[in-house]
C-alpha cells in the first residue's frame, strides 16, 4: 500500500508537531517582517496575496510602499485601477492586484469597509481561497483555522512521508486533514507563522537543512532517505514558447501605449500595442495614424517567462510622420512621457523597454 493511501489516522498517531515547532520558532522564527507588525486582517490579507507564488524577499520591497499608499480597505477601494497596478508593477501575477482592488470595493459596498473575520464570508471574495482565508484569521485574530500554502504543504508531505503528487485531489484532501489536526488550540498565530517559517527557511524545496529541523526525529521522509523525492513532481510536457511583436511608436520623448483588456496576459496594464507579426506593422500604422511608417527598426528580442509558457517579444520601433496628437481616446491610448512618466500599471518587459527608450533619448 502506498503511503498516500494510508488513513490519516495512521500518520496522525505520531507526536504532535506544534510543541516542537513553537519552541523552534521562539528562537529561530521570523518576527520582523513588515506585515507582522500590527497584523490587522487587512495587512495580513495584502501580504498573503502578495506572497502567493512570490518570495518573501521580493514582497518586502513592495508591501510597505503599497500600505503607505493604501493604508486601509477604504483607501484601496477609492483608488483607480491604474494606481493599484502601478504599485503592483514588477510583482507579477497581476490578477492578484486586480482582485485586491475588486475585493476592497466589495468590502466597502457589502461589509461597511471592514474585511470579514468569518471564514465562510472570506471565501466568497475573489482571490481568497482556503489557505489565504485561514492565514488572515489565524495570523490576525488567532482563530483556529488551518492553512496549506506551499511551505506548509512541503513540511507535511515530508513529515508524513507522502510520496504521491500533492496536486491530486486525494492527496490534497489528506493534506488538509493533516493541517487541521496539526493546528493547536492555543498560540495559533505563532504556530501558523512557525510552520510557514520552517518551510521557507529549513524544510526548503532545494537543499533542505534537516540537521536544523525541529521535526527531524519524527520525519518519515528523513528516516527513509526520501527527502529529495518529496514533494513529488508532476510529469510535465516541455514548456511552449510563443512569440509576439510589440510596436514602439516613438515621437521625441513620448511613446504610444495601449491599455490591455481587463482579463488575460497583463490584464488591465498598459503595454506597447501588440501585433500578430512584423508584416502587420504597415497596415496597423495606416489604420491608426492614417499613413504608413516612414521607417521601422527591429530591436533585439526580449524573452519573458510566464507560469505556463515562455514568450519571445520582438520590439519594432516605428517612425510615423505627424503621429503625435493622434489616438486621443484616453481610455485606451496614452502618449507616455519618458521624462515625466504617468503612474500606471506596467508589465516588467514593458518597463524594461521603456527604460531602454529613456536611456537612448
Amino acid at each position: 500500500m502506498s503511503r498516500a493511501k494510508q488513513n490519516v489516522s495512521d500518520t496522525c498517531s505520531k507526536p504532535a508537531i506544534a510543541p516542537a515547532l513553537l519552541r523552534w520558532w521562539k528562537t529561530h522564527g521570523r518576527k520582523d517582517l513588515p506585515w507582522q507588525q500590527d497584523p490587522t486582517p487587512y495587512r495580513v490579507w495584502v501580504s498573503e496575496v502578495m506572497l502567493q507564488q512570490t518570495q518573501v524577499v521580493t514582497v518586502e520591497r513592495y508591501f510597505d510602499r503599497f500600505i503607505a499608499a493604501f493604508p486601509d480597505v477604504t483607501a484601496l477601494a477609492n483608488a483607480t485601477a491604474d494606481e493599484v497596478l502601478h504599485l503592483w508593477s514588477g510583482l507579477g501575477y497581476y490578477r492578484r492586484g486586480r482582485n485586491l482592488h475588486c475585493v476592497a470595493r466589495m468590502v466597502c459596498d457589502q461589509y461597511g469597509g471592514v474585511l470579514p473575520t468569518n471564514y465562510d464570508e472570506l471565501l466568497k471574495l475573489p482571490g481568497i481561497g482556503r489557505s489565504t482565508a485561514g492565514a488572515i484569521l489565524a495570523l490576525s485574530a488567532g482563530q483556529r483555522v488551518p492553512i496549506l500554502d506551499g511551505n506548509v504543504r512541503r513540511v507535511l508531505l515530508r513529515v508524513h512521508g507522502i510520496e504521491d503528487w500533492p496536486g491530486s485531489a486525494p492527496v490534497a484532501k489528506r493534506l488538509w486533514s493533516l493541517a487541521e489536526v496539526s493546528t493547536p488550540r492555543r498560540r495559533v498565530a505563532q504556530y501558523t507563522q512557525a510552520i510557514m517559517d520552517l518551510g521557507a527557511t529549513v524544510c526548503t524545496g532545494r537543499k533542505p537543512n534537516c540537521e536544523r529541523c525541529p521535526l527531524a526525529s519524527i520525519c518519515v521522509a528523513r528516516a527513509f532517505g526520501r527527502v529529495s523525492r518529496i514533494p513529488a513532481r508532476r510529469n510535465r510536457k516541455s514548456r511552449p514558447r510563443k512569440t509576439t511583436v510589440l510596436a514602439l511608436a516613438i515621437v521625441d520623448n513620448r511613446v504610444l501605449l495601449e491599455k490591455r483588456p481587463p482579463s488575460g496576459i497583463w490584464g488591465g496594464l498598459w503595454s506597447f500595442p501588440e501585433l500578430p507579426d512584423a508584416s502587420a506593422v504597415s497596415q496597423w500604422c495606416q489604420a491608426l495614424f492614417g499613413r504608413t511608417p516612414s521607417a521601422t527598426t527591429a530591436w533585439p528580442v526580449v524573452s519573458h517567462s510566464f507560469s505556463h509558457f515562455d514568450l519571445d517579444i520582438m520590439p519594432v520601433e516605428i517612425t510615423v510622420d505627424d503621429a503625435d496628437g493622434r489616438c486621443v481616446d484616453d481610455s485606451r491610448w496614452l502618449w507616455y512621457n519618458i521624462d515625466t512618466p504617468a503612474k500606471i500599471g506596467l508589465a516588467a518587459p514593458v518597463e524594461q523597454l521603456l527604460q531602454a527608450i529613456g536611456d537612448r533619448t
